[in-house]
């Protein structure tokens, strides 16, 4: 229902009084999130004969693909295989599970790409299984669902310091999660929401119908767009987890109508700006709808960055009340990845609502994620807790598949479930 993504900011250190930074703070309307997946990002190994160093000292780097230039002797110790042969260390017989590193993915491939006046067309498919419902997106236990079928066209809108560009963008989805993704801060049958084209479980969104304009460091969107709230998305593929967070679900806004403003203050910190007729509207007011969408993205030092992101005024299905959104994201080394989140909740109609998710994400190599998710989510004085655990294994740069077991709890209803959940997205 909700979509909103972390993508790093540029990093460095003269220009912000002694702060370097590497921000993954959200740019709207960016379609995959934050540092979390840069490892898992299309990749490919250095050729051996490109490094600057001699045969010996590269083949460390470049991995097994470089065992024909430089002698499996040196290759393989890279590969964690302790000179065992360049065949049996290299992603075991080519499946990318090898636990050194080595992974080569290859080039992803694309239905549509780019074309020459600049539109892009893409989208993914994803389907997924787990054996019990949990209320979380994930409500049709016990069978193959297709989640996603998303397809998107834009035009990308990239003005210099001395001319305006524009551009435009829109977003659709078919599926179990189509119901999820629909405007349902709308008044029945507005936009996407109850509209009659849905069949029965299968539904259809359009969560994203906008235009920019951009101008050096400020952009202006106006139209229905992903909400800059939180950390998890809808889209499978800005995600780690098949799984959602209470607190993703049940306290953050998916989609907003309106205008939004974004401002390059300088290299270590984004403004943002805007109004919307309330959270997850599609081109609707749902009775005196208006409130403030806004706040920053500031890189704290080389490696964590802080995203402090408020909605408040008349949300309307959500009443009138104050929201924020507080995302600390941290590299703890190249290959560790560290977020702690939280939100906050205080309307007429929602109550008090109050949520601590925390991440921790390790890239083995580029096609071998391990994860885990702990959360704690209190809905007006009631505590909610889950803790999930899963992989992401890329065969190829456009396949992912995410296994996951995660364990819910509720002390005061003595309510306890293990669910087992797994799915997998393929991007074109």
């Amino acid at each position: 229902m909700k979509v909103n993504f972390y993508a790093a900011l540029a990093t460095t250190l003269a220009t912000c009084f002694g702060f370097v930074g590497m921000a993954s703070a959200q740019q709207p309307g960016d379609y995959f999130n934050d540092a979390v997946q840069a490892r898992f990002a299309n990749s490919t190994l250095v050729a051996c004969d490109d490094c600057d160093a001699g045969c010996d000292a590269a083949a460390p780097a470049c991995g097994c693909e470089t065992a024909p230039d430089c002698g499996c002797e040196t290759a393989a110790p890279s590969c964690g295989c302790g000179g065992g042969g360049c065949d049996s260390c290299c992603g075991g017989g080519g499946l990318g599970l090898d636990l050194g590193g080595c992974c080569d993915l290859g080039e992803p491939w694309t239905l549509f790409g780019e074309n020459c006046r600049g539109i892009e067309v893409g989208g993914h498919l994803q389907f997924g299984y787990h054996n019990k419902n949990n209320g979380l997106f994930n409500n049709h236990r016990d069978r193959v669902n297709l989640h996603q079928m998303w397809l998107y066209a834009e035009k990308a809108a990239d003005g210099g310091d001395c001319c305006w560009d524009f551009g435009w963008r829109v977003d659709a989805v078919y599926g179990v999660d189509g119901a999820n993704t629909q405007s349902f801060g709308n008044n029945p049958g507005a936009w996407d929401y109850q509209n009659g084209f849905d069949h029965g479980s299968y539904g259809w969104a359009a969560p994203q119908a906008y235009v920019e304009a951009d101008r050096g460091d400020l952009n202006i969107k106006a139209g229905h767009f992903y909400t800059l709230a939180g950390y998890e998305v809808v889209p499978a593929t800005g995600n780690f987890f098949y799984s959602h967070a209470y607190t993703m679900n049940n306290s953050e806004p998916f989609t907003h109508t309106g205008v939004l403003a974004t401002y390059d203050y300088n290299e270590c910190t984004t403004l943002y700006a805007g109004w919307t007729a309330g959270w997850d509207t599609g081109f609707d007011q749902l009775g005196n709808g208006s409130s403030f969408l806004g706040g920053f993205s500031r890189d704290l030092t080389d490696d964590t960055s802080l995203t402090y992101i408020t909605t408040f005024g008349d949300l309307g299905w959500n009443g009138e009340g104050y929201s924020h959104s507080i995302v600390i994201d941290t590299a703890l080394s190249s290959d560790l990845n560290y977020v702690f989140q939280s939100d906050y909740v205080d309307t007429d109609t929602a109550g008090n609502q109050i949520g601590i998710n925390q991440y921790l994400i390790y890239s083995v190599s580029d096609c071998l994620g391990v994860g885990g998710r702990v959360e704690w989510w209190r809905n007006n004085g009631v505590s909610w807790y889950e803790a999930t655990a899963g992989l992401n294994y890329k065969p190829t740069a456009n396949l992912t598949v995410r296994p996951e077991i995660r364990q819910e709890w509720n002390p005061s209803t003595n309510y306890d479930e293990v669910i087992f959940g797994i799915d997998a997205y393929l991007t074109f």
